[in-house]
């Protein structure tokens, strides 16, 4: 199919504004001018097939079919999914993060197919727990541990952040929140936004299939921050996304505003309860060893353990902000999983929920080519993700 090809000139606008995308980005990726993008888009002329795939695949991640269909599809904005951010802030995501977005919706839809449209967990902390956004954080931190069953001296009694990341991660989805994990790195092709935020992570609300999807490029103690940031936003049925930079909350007026700072303060306190913390630091100067220890003691961020200093007025704002900002800069892409294709796939979506893809091919409910698709994987490397959740022990 060397000539033009017909599709709908409509879905085509709307696959580049739903990414943020400009004409003249989309062009330059397509090594064209962007009078031609615009020519497509009105319905003056059309792109070729293999012009269209390269739309499809390479730059919208849309399916190919999509383009051919009578109308726009129905598709929930990210203005909707985050209505608690301000303008400027939704303004400033960028396509990159626009498409890990749509991805981890895609996820969202899969467990519902996958699960019948009824979530699986025995108990479920977003029914049975529900919070106003003037609830203090203390109050807040401490239902929700006794609700997941966690003792503080157990947390503590945990070997490192790899080994709480994986006890939290566990304890979540037992308690019917879905955790799934992506690397937030932007591309470098010119033309596309780098995204000057340094995205953690973010939350999508559904009364039967909460997801909390993590940068998996942070340290596992900023991860855990994240999940516990967003069980937050969970808890009071809003998405959210969780950033290194708190600048924008300056800028939220209102409930929106409260809830933002609550989910700093419960995510800090849950995992550092102050009481605690006080007996544990009073009296003890405040140097690197000290926080480092307390750090580990809790399986947490340094940054989590200043600003508890920060908290008490044992450290200043100043001091606080330069500091965070330099262990920021030493921590970057310290959280990955060594190149493993096996392991990231495994890390990335879950145990739990690539055992269920594996259940329904083996019932015989999907096939081959639906068991890689509910993955994000070629046909071929099915037989070795399988064998990755063989080597990780059966969940009874």
């Amino acid at each position: 199919m060397s000539g033009p090809i017909s599709v709908n000139p409509q879905v085509l606008r709307w696959a580049r504004t739903s990414l943020g995308l400009s004409q003249e980005e989309v062009a330059q990726r397509m090594n064209k001018k962007a009078r031609e993008v615009d020519t497509w888009e009105r319905g003056e002329a059309s792109p070729t097939y293999i012009q269209l795939e390269k739309l499809a695949y390479k730059i919208y991640k849309r399916p190919i079919a999509l383009f051919f269909f009578p109308e726009v599809p129905e598709e929930e904005i990210i203005e909707q999914e985050f209505r608690t951010l301000p303008e400027d802030a939704l303004l400033s995501i960028p396509p990159w993060m626009r498409y890990l977005l749509r991805k981890a919706k895609v996820l969202q839809l899969n467990l519902d197919e996958l699960y019948g449209g009824v979530n699986p967990a025995k108990r479920r902390v977003l029914h049975d727990l529900d919070f106003a956004s003037s609830v203090a954080a203390t109050d807040m931190a401490k239902q929700v541990r006794t609700y997941l069953g966690i003792e503080l001296a157990q947390q503590q009694a945990w070997k490192n952040t790899e080994d709480a990341l994986k006890h939290w991660r566990e304890v979540l989805e037992e308690c019917g929140v879905f955790v799934f994990k992506d690397t937030f790195k932007p591309p470098r092709k010119k033309g596309i936004g780098t995204g000057d935020i340094p995205f953690s992570g973010f939350c999508l609300y559904d009364p039967d299939f909460p997801i909390i999807y993590v940068n998996n490029n942070n340290t596992k103690s900023r991860q855990i921050f994240t999940l516990f940031h967003e069980l937050a936003h969970l808890l009071m049925h809003t998405g959210g996304i969780d950033t290194r930079q708190d600048n924008y909350i300056e800028h939220m007026t209102g409930d929106n505003r409260r809830i933002e700072v609550l989910c700093n303060l419960f995510a800090a306190e849950f995992l550092v309860p102050f009481h605690d913390f006080e007996a544990r630091s009073a009296g003890v100067s405040i140097d690197d060893h000290a926080i480092e220890n307390w750090a580990s003691l809790y399986c947490v961020s340094r940054e989590t353990i200043l600003r508890r200093l920060l908290n008490q007025g044992r450290v200043r704002q100043q001091d606080y902000e330069q500091q965070v900002q330099q262990w920021s800069k030493d921590q970057t892409g310290s959280g990955g999983t060594g190149g493993d294709y096996y392991r990231t796939k495994g890390a990335y979506l879950g145990e739990r929920y690539i055992e269920m893809v594996f259940s329904h091919y083996h019932q015989g409910h999907i096939s081959m080519e639906q068991a890689a698709d509910y993955l994000g994987a070629r046909t071929k490397n099915v037989p070795r993700i399988e064998e990755w959740l063989f080597n990780q022990g059966t969940r009874t």
